[in-house]
């Protein structure tokens, strides 16, 4: 039973596939449809249920290579994969083109057949295989004659493929279609009318390709038709007689003219030739040329005018055809007569050099001129055509005087270099040139010339004797012994004492050197005059100032006249030991003799032995105390002061202060009173001797009050306390509420330096009151004044 049941199964499985086999389901579709678009509905078409189609597995099998449809199981279409190109798929050019596909269905198995047609859409335009058809036709070609071109293709079929040609408006072509057996148009090219290579050697169409379809496509060729030339025209002229002129004396190979023929044809039937005919004589051929390739004619002799007015010659031109055509013409040359002597120059009198301070007028050369041709040809002038000082004067027709116009200078200008120029009146007219060269000689009209009136030379001080300071040099123009120049100081006095004794210059070269060695405190300038002198007859000279400035060094060390002591000592002060705060202790002053900027003094502490109980004034030297003496500080202060000037290098000097504090009460001494007289300036001699009397009588003074304090048991309150040997300390008035600690006799000696420096004689005088004052008066300065610096009087005033 089991085995029935199979073998009915299998029969109905059978019949069902012979009987799907034997229905064939068609669609047509035309080509190039657009992806996902639907075909037909299959499950309608077959009989199929959409609900279960779902469920069952839906195959599609193309008899193709690529997968052009698919079928939706949810709506039973079939859909466009792909775009369909029928000329891809159909490849033969047939109307019918088929598309074959199985659909199968699984559970139960169906297998239903279709076959999808795929009609054509005019999708392609006509083309021709070549874009471009070259055709040669020869000009001697008959009208009627035909062309076969190449035709058109198109791969769509029916009514889409080519329809017709058409080709471009032409008065000598048109075209002729023909139709296949199977269809294809062909097209002939007919030639409609004689062809002329020259009136037109090229024929460009245009041959367009039209098909059926709506709307129609079209593809285009480009027909070039080269026309092949036949000898038909023969060279020719464009005139028939040529007239020229040519000069005479022409250089050999100079151009006469250029023939010109020409020839319609093309290649050898345009290859033209150029000669002489037999009427051309054999004098003319001896003197002109004829290029047979390009028909140029040359001078190949001599033209000469008087010999020959004008010659003729006959020239043919030939081409190169297989049957040659000629052409004739004939050229008459006229010779034209030329201005072909030059003018000449003959210098009869000539002066080569003359001395620059030759006078106006005077004649440098005689100058003669001719020419061989004749009427205006002949006539001549004569000219300088350049600017210098000279002129010509024409003192008859072929003699002129070269002559001086202006004041020659050698010195601008050496020597001249004149060019005569003499011309013809030819039309056009000949020169020739002539140059004279004049060398001027030199006279000494030029005096020595410094490049600057006054010179300024700084010389710093301490020089060695022999030092170049400058060079002084003039500069002459003129030449030879003119221009060697003698360079010597004028001899003046400075200070009593003869230049030539401070400086020397070389009379050569002009280095002025320094004999001796200057100092800035003595000597500061010294103003004088150098005269530079050439070798001329007569000499000329001129002189330049000089003026020679000491620069100062740093070469004095600051002096210290306050307090005063004997070299290398130290000084001992005594101050009461209730002194206030801010007193005076001492005032510490030096000098510097250097000029303002190296003598600038200031003042530091070097040592001291309580940095916090004084105070010292670095500009004035001022010690004074910064606090009051208490029990706990020592008796005995020691303070070293170092005075620094503000050269470079600095230079200093030191002083040591000894100070000794007293319990007694000191007088104050601050009413002393020095006033300076002035008077007139004196002598260093008499400084000299103020200065010794000045140390006598201070010597004097110091034994008298040392004497006095020997003899007195203690010191008395109304009195002086004995001075030490370098201070004197004013005692403290009782009515007097502060101390001021005056050095009184440093103060004297600073005063004494500052004041005999200005040229001031300064005396101590007492004052007539109670005998505790001084006075001071100055007396005159017996003989002589002397230039001195006021710096260190400049500094102490400003202490």
């Amino acid at each position: 039973m089991y085995r029935e049941r199979r073998l009915f199964s299998a029969v109905f499985v059978f019949c069902a596939l012979w009987g799907s086999a034997l229905s064939v389901t068609r669609y047509s579709i035309p080509e190039e449809m657009e992806r996902g678009s639907v075909v037909a509905n299959l499950a309608a078409d077959l009989g199929l249920e959409l609900a279960g189609l779902a469920h069952r597995e839906v195959k599609l099998d193309i008899f193709h290579s690529k997968k052009f449809l698919d079928v939706n199981k949810k709506t039973g279409e079939l859909y466009i994969v792909e775009k369909i190109d029928r000329e891809y798929l159909c490849t033969t050019k047939t109307t019918d083109c088929f598309l074959k596909l199985d659909v199968i269905i699984e559970s139960p198995l169906r297998i239903f057949n279709i076959e999808l047609g795929i009609t054509d859409i005019n999708d392609n335009a006509p083309h021709f295989r070549r874009d471009r058809i070259e055709l040669d036709v020869s000009e001697s070609a008959t009208p009627g004659e035909r062309f076969s071109l190449p035709n058109a293709v198109d791969p769509d079929v029916g009514i889409n493929t080519v329809k017709t040609y058409q080709l471009s408006a032409s008065q000598h072509f048109t075209i002729e279609i023909q139709t296949g057996s199977d269809g294809t148009k062909y097209v002939d090219l007919v030639l409609t009318k004689a062809l002329d290579r020259e009136e037109n050697a090229v024929h460009n169409l245009i041959l367009t390709a039209v098909d059926g379809g709506v709307p129609s496509q079209s593809g285009t060729a480009n027909i070039v038709v080269r026309v092949l030339d036949t000898n038909d025209n023969a060279p020719r002229f464009d005139r028939s007689v040529y007239t020229v002129n040519v000069t005479e004396n022409s250089a050999i190979g100079t151009l006469v003219m250029k023939l010109n023929a020409t020839d319609l044809d093309e290649g050898p039937n345009a290859d033209i030739t150029y000669s002489f005919t037999l009427y051309t004589s054999e004098k003319t051929q001896y003197v002109f040329a004829l290029n047979p390739n390009t028909g140029e004619i040359t001078v190949k002799g001599t033209i000469d005018y008087e010999d020959m007015k004008f010659y003729e010659m006959h020239v043919e031109v030939k081409d190169k055809g297989q049957h040659p055509l000629l052409g004739q013409c004939k050229i008459v040359v006229d010779v034209t007569d030329t201005n072909d002597n030059y003018p000449e120059i003959a210098v009869k009198s000539y002066k080569s050099t003359v001395n620059e301070n030759i006078p106006v007028g005077a004649v440098i050369a005689i100058v003669g001129i001719s020419d061989r041709d004749t009427g205006d040809n002949g006539k001549v002038n004569l000219s300088i055509n350049q600017q210098v000082p000279f002129v010509l004067n024409k003192s008859s027709d072929f003699l002129y005087e070269l002559i001086v116009s202006e004041t020659l200078d050698r010195e601008k200008v050496p020597e001249y270099d004149i060019t005569l120029v003499v011309t013809d009146g030819g039309r056009p007219s000949l020169s020739d040139n002539e140059t004279i060269t004049l060398h001027l000689l030199d006279v000494n009209d030029n005096a020595p010339l410094f490049p600057q009136s006054f010179n300024t030379i700084p010389v710093m001080e301490n020089n060695a004797p022999g030092a170049l300071l400058s060079s002084l040099t003039a500069f002459d123009p003129d030449l030879h012994e003119n221009q060697y120049l003698v360079y010597f100081i004028i001899e003046k006095e400075i200070v009593n004492t003869s230049v030539s004794m401070l400086f020397s210059i070389n009379p050569e070269n002009g280095n002025l050197y320094a004999l001796k060695t200057f100092d800035y405190e003595i000597e500061k300038e010294f103003i004088f005059h150098i005269e530079a002198r050439d070798s001329g007859v007569p000499p000329l000279s001129s002189n330049v100032t000089v003026h020679i400035i000491i620069v100062d060094q740093n070469d004095n060390t600051p002096v210290i006249v306050s307090p005063w002591r004997v070299h290398g000592s130290v000084v001992e002060e005594k101050i009461p030991r209730s002194t206030d705060k801010g007193s005076l202790v001492s005032k510490v002053i030096a000098i510097d003799t250097d000029s303002v900027q190296n003598s600038r003094i200031t003042y530091q502490f070097l040592q001291v032995t309580d940095a916090t109980l004084f105070s010292l004034d670095q500009y004035n030297g001022d010690i004074r105390t910064m606090r009051m003496f208490s029990y706990r500080d020592p008796r005995h202060q020691r303070l070293v002061v170092i005075a620094k000037d503000n050269g470079e290098p600095a230079l200093s000097a030191t002083v040591t202060i000894k100070l000794s504090t007293v319990e007694t009460a000191v007088k104050a001494y601050s009413d002393m009173t020095e006033v300076p007289l002035e008077y007139d300036i004196f002598s260093d001699l008499n400084l000299y001797l103020v200065i010794g009397l000045g140390s006598v009588s201070f010597l004097l003074l110091i034994t008298i009050l040392v004497t006095c304090v020997l003899k007195c048991q203690k010191p008395m309150p109304s009195k002086a306390a004995p001075p030490s040997r370098n201070s004197v300390i004013s005692e403290r008035n009782s009515t007097i509420a502060d101390s001021t600690l005056v050095s009184n006799d440093a103060y004297w000696y600073s005063l004494f330096l500052a004041e005999t420096r200005k040229g001031k004689l300064v005396v101590r005088q007492p004052v007539p009151k109670a005998g505790s004052r001084y006075i001071v008066s100055s007396l005159p300065r017996s003989t002589g004044l002397t230039e001195t610096s006021d710096s260190a009087a400049s500094t102490l005033q400003s202490q």
